[in-house]
């Protein structure tokens, strides 16, 4: 047994990793889009660095686009194959492609208008709707601690990962060469604490073990404190300063806690008479979406439900659709909450909200999670002075703030915890992905402290023998 890793290998983003069996059966774990990798993206997306035509099978750990983003290229490159997830998941992936291709097509407008008042080429979309509309019949269902066999060689398990509605750990039984091999691949561990989902739970023990690393060397701020760091940034921004707080959001997970958390400081009678605006037709349908799965949610969460209907909603609260709308809120004056995707700011709607913001004083940009370096929000919380948006210079004048404790991915004592489950000792091997270089070098010496005696951080397409 071989895997490859072609995508978040040294880098957060681009999840995809190509496992080929002794007899000829070839998978991949999770297609995800590269982000955020500034003028580097749009080269690591254009190529694999397998042929797709031989995949037999994906199986997808959850539907964030890193993770999801690349199955139309897949599919119009010629893939063909069942696409294995969570019933969460699927719902999810479905919006989410179409909404990834929506973004593909008019990003690639924007900019060519830019291209031609330039006289340069043009620029073709990553992928269209019609690829979308290949992936989508291809996607089955799984349920989560129900062993399902793929193949005569391969079985599958899903166990809860704790990040985002749906996401799963993927535990793999492997038959090859008259040996049983099991492979666990974390996809993104969520935390312990979660002020929405589930905990992540223990899986079966593995010889070999995939995990990701984006908070690998760090400690989240606690969860407690988010209502109150929301509540400060408003009142100094919104209604000290008289300004607009851009907040950029995962439409997945990321907006739907801090409607959660603002909704507390609602009821709590804290939330001042702010407009609170959520910009961004996805978070829309992903809100909608994610009160369809009620079960999934944590203990906490569920009590709330008996006597709150709707934990995501408060008044002040006001949805965006249209284009005209969401232009109409940089022409407002009044001060203002705009909630918008997505969360690194280098793609969708936000990144207008920040074009037209940045400039003044009185203004917030407010990262509320991972970004990566190259990303513009990335830039932004790094302390650029300046930054490029659609290829036009802006002066960083507006103030930019973060939250610490709004993460979905576990820090490096949840992952810890994750992988406590397990002998250190009977691991034979460990895999450290989705990481930034230096957090991932930290990790593993980590993990070699803790007894897991070979611990590997792959390069961009480097191939392992799993033996």
């Amino acid at each position: 047994m071989k895997i490859s890793f072609h995508g978040a290998a040294r880098t957060v983003t681009g999840s995809k990793h190509l496992v080929e069996l002794a007899h000829g059966e070839t998978f991949l774990l999770d297609c995800g889009l590269f982000q955020g990798l500034g003028r580097d993206t749009d080269a690591y997306n254009a190529s694999f660095g397998f042929d797709a035509k031989t995949l037999d099978y994906v199986i997808l750990s959850h539907a964030h686009i890193d993770h999801t983003g690349l199955l139309p290229k897949l599919a119009a490159e010629g893939f063909r194959g069942k696409i294995y997830c969570t019933p969460a998941t699927k719902a999810l992936t479905e919006i989410l492609l179409e909404d990834s291709a929506m973004i593909q097509r008019d990003d690639a407008k924007y900019k060519n208008k830019r291209l031609t008042r330039e006289g340069m080429p043009l620029v073709e979309p990553l992928y269209t709707m019609d690829d979308v509309n290949l992936v989508l019949p291809m996607l089955q269902t799984v349920e989560y601690d129900k062993p399902y066999k793929i193949s005569e060689h391969v079985e599958v398990m899903y166990t809860e990962a704790g990040h985002i509605i749906g996401s799963a750990v993927v535990n793999l039984t492997i038959k090859e060469n008259k040996e049983t091999k099991t492979l666990t691949f974390s996809g993104d561990v969520g935390r312990y604490r979660d002020m929405i989902l589930r905990s992540p739970a223990k899986f079966p023990p593995a010889d070999f073990i995939i995990i990701e690393s984006t908070y690998g060397d760090k400690l989240h701020d606690l969860v407690h404190s988010t209502p109150d760091d929301l509540l400060k940034w408003i009142e100094d921004t919104c209604v000290e300063q008289k300004g607009n707080l851009i907040i950029p959001a995962f439409s997945v997970g990321r907006t739907q806690e801090i409607l959660f958390e603002l909704n507390q400081l609602s009821l709590e009678k804290r939330l001042p008479h702010i407009p609170i605006y959520v910009d961004s037709p996805l978070s829309i349908e992903a809100t909608e979406m994610l009160k369809k799965f009620p079960k999934y949610y944590n203990k906490k969460i569920q009590r709330i439900l008996e006597v709150d209907d709707d934990p995501f909603d408060f008044e002040g609260l006001r949805y965006i659709k249209t284009v005209e709308e969401s232009k109409a809120l940089n022409e407002d004056m009044h001060p203002k909450v705009i909630i918008s995707a997505s969360g690194m700011a280098d793609a969708g709607r936000v990144k207008h909200h920040i074009k037209n913001n940045i400039g003044s004083e009185k203004n917030t940009i407010l990262m509320v999670g991972y970004c990566e370096p190259r990303s513009l929000g990335g830039r932004l919380m790094n302390g650029a002075k300046e930054v490029r948006i659609y290829g036009e210079p802006f002066e960083v004048r507006s103030k930019i703030g973060s939250i610490k404790s709004m993460s979905a991915h576990g820090d490096y004592e949840d992952l810890m915890q994750f992988l406590a489950c397990q002998i250190p000792s009977e691991v034979k091997q460990v895999y450290i992905v989705h990481g930034e270089p230096e957090v991932q070098d930290h990790f593993a010496e980590r993990l070699r402290k803790k007894g897991f005696k070979d611990v590997i951080v792959p390069e961009l397409h480097e191939t392992h023998e799993l033996k």
